[in-house]
């Protein structure tokens, strides 16, 4: 069955992101900083509406919208949006590496959970993980309106 678009978050399919592994050289991104209380994020929608409008402004939007976020610290988390080119005015980095993925779907509550679920996902391979990044697929609202909330994991590997 074919989910209708929100306008808003495009429907998720977790098939391609599942159990992958990925190697990015010097991928670009936009980046940016987001406060959180305890892990919760204040003013996303903010951030990420100030930088999709530069994005779309400089037509550097790829066909896919992906969004990494790294959870630095219980009050504050940089954000990576993926683009095709540099994006004036916004702040611009690069990415690269290995990375497994694998994808979890629940309430965003669990995400200790899945982060421990990842680390043993990533030694069951024999690799060490390095970094781990979220990519939240749908914001809150169509999370709920779509009836899942997925989430893909991004370990960065040696």
């Amino acid at each position: 069955m074919k989910v209708s678009s929100t306008g808003c978050c495009e429907p998720f399919d977790p098939t391609p992101w599942q159990d992958k592994k990925i190697i990015w050289k010097n991928k670009i991104f936009v980046k940016d900083q987001v406060a959180c209380f305890l892990h919760i994020p204040l003013n996303m929608g903010k951030i990420i509406t100030k930088n999709m409008e530069l994005i779309e402004k400089s037509k550097a939007k790829p066909s896919y919208q992906l969004m990494l976020t790294d959870e630095k610290s219980l009050w504050g988390a940089d954000i990576y949006i993926d683009v095709v080119k540099n994006v004036p005015g916004a702040k611009m980095s690069t990415l690269s590496g290995t990375f497994l993925t694998k994808v979890f779907e629940g309430p965003f509550q669990n995400a200790g959970k899945w982060a421990k679920e990842m680390e043993e996902y990533v030694e069951s391979k024999n690799k060490k993980l390095k970094k781990l990044y979220f990519s939240y697929t749908t914001c809150p609202g169509c999370a709920k309106i779509y009836g899942k909330n997925y989430v893909v994991l991004f370990g960065q590997i040696d």
